[in-house]
């Protein structure tokens, strides 16, 4: 017998979730197994070019005793980097629909850094910025056009939020023109006005509707970017150690930088994510200081990098300051790095007084390592080891306790990550 009903007719077009281009809307805060795309990676990835051109330009500045200029050109080229890659991971855990237009504006973004990381030696050395302004502009430029197809897709509240930051975005660009047509000695302030204007852009354009950015989405994309900062280090302190033993074959000063530089950087790691930090993520108010906060996270741990090839060339005999300004290069960052990953991350899963004395305790004896001569990076690679060793033996101690009073008491103990 056969069927008198006629099949459905197949769609003529292709289904809405495939066609090339959608409408820019909201994800879900509670959308399940979400994950960095295949084109977040390839955007970190690129930034690694930057991060990479500002480390080595820290390096001769403070090698050739430029330190205060070349900090001051670091925070500065560093503030674009992070500033451009921060908006544009927030946007993407909000809105990200990989339609055809959006991957376009992205690599148009990732162009961008690329323009501006071109830049930075010059920025550097000859104090000229255009490169660099120009890379930030054409970021910037596509942010803002993200934001516009948010408005065209959305209404009400949500359409006022991205037409405030599509507008503050690009009256930003205007402000950082200072760089190029103002003299010199007001180009820090330039930095000190704009910076502040950019970062209050998102605080006021999400006053009335916060984006619906996915924490567990938030954390996995900062903790990605920690590791290519890392990563970064390690290759650029590697490179440094090979160097100096190809050119100076200068083993037992250079091991205890070598060694001392792996310790930081693996107990970097470690204290970066020992504690699940997505649960800390509830609102708008605890993500904007943790993801502003981690200006200094990324800088202080490119910049461990940056000092262990100081560290390195001062060894061998290539840089031109004394070991005690080679020292504080490496131990400084350090020092800064626990400090701000105990304030962002791990005050909030210690429990008592010990354990929250455990990193700003390191941090103080990572300065005074400074002072150790020749030793001194090596000691700060220890400091940092028994730091991470101490912090795994109080929590194994706390989970022993509890384990004892459930079993005491007959309840299930439950126990904060440390």
């Amino acid at each position: 017998m056969t069927s008198s009903s006629t099949p459905p007719q197949a769609p003529s077009g292709p289904p809405a979730a495939h066609r090339p281009l959608r409408r820019l809307t909201a994800r879900g805060r509670d959308e399940a197994h979400r994950v960095a795309s295949a084109l977040e990676l390839f955007f970190d990835l690129c930034f690694v070019v930057a991060i990479a051109q500002a480390g080595a330009q820290l390096v001769h500045a403070l090698a050739d005793g430029h330190a205060a200029e070349g900090i001051l050109n670091y925070v500065m080229i560093f503030f674009a980097i992070w500033w451009a890659w921060m908006n544009f991971t927030w946007f993407a855990s909000a809105y990200d629909n990989d339609d055809a237009l959006y991957r376009v504006v992205t690599l148009v973004q990732i162009a961008g850094v690329l323009v501006l990381a071109a830049g930075i030696s010059r920025a550097f050395d000859q104090h000229e910025f255009l490169g660099v302004w120009l890379g930030y502009v054409v970021m910037r430029l596509a942010m803002s056009a993200q934001w516009l197809r948010v408005a065209r897709s959305s209404r009400g509240a949500e359409r006022t939020m991205a037409l405030r930051y599509a507008v503050g975005v690009l009256l930003c660009q205007i402000g950082w023109l200072g760089l190029l047509v103002l003299p010199e000695g007001a180009r820090p302030w330039v930095f000190l006005v704009m910076a502040p204007l950019e970062m209050l852009v998102p605080l006021y354009a999400e006053k009335a509707h916060p984006t619906s950015w996915h924490p567990h989405h938030i954390a996995e994309r900062y903790g990605l970017f920690t590791i290519i900062v890392l990563g970064e280090t390690i290759a650029a302190a590697t490179v440094a150690v090979k160097s100096g033993l190809d050119e100076h074959d200068a083993l037992s000063e250079l091991l205890p930088i070598a060694a001392g530089g792996l310790l930081i950087i693996f107990a970097a790691w470690w204290i970066y994510f020992v504690v699940p930090i997505h649960g800390h993520l509830r609102s708008n108010r605890q993500s904007f200081v943790w993801g502003y906060g981690h200006y200094l996270i990324f800088a202080s741990g490119a910049a461990i990098g940056a000092g262990l090839e100081v560290a390195v060339e001062q060894a061998v005999g290539e840089a031109h300051i004394s070991t005690l300004a080679a020292s504080s290069a490496v131990t400084l960052p350090t020092a800064l790095f626990l400090l701000t990953v105990w304030a962002l991350h791990s005050r909030f899963y210690k429990v008592g007084i010990a354990q929250q004395l455990v990193l700003p305790s390191a941090s103080l004896l990572v300065i005074v390592c400074t002072f150790l001569g020749d030793w001194a990076v090596l000691t700060a690679g220890l400091v940092c080891g028994l730091a991470v060793a101490t912090g795994v033996t109080l929590t194994a101690r706390m989970v022993t306790r509890e384990r004892g009073a459930s079993g005491a008491g007959g309840d299930r103990a439950t126990t904060p990550v440390a």
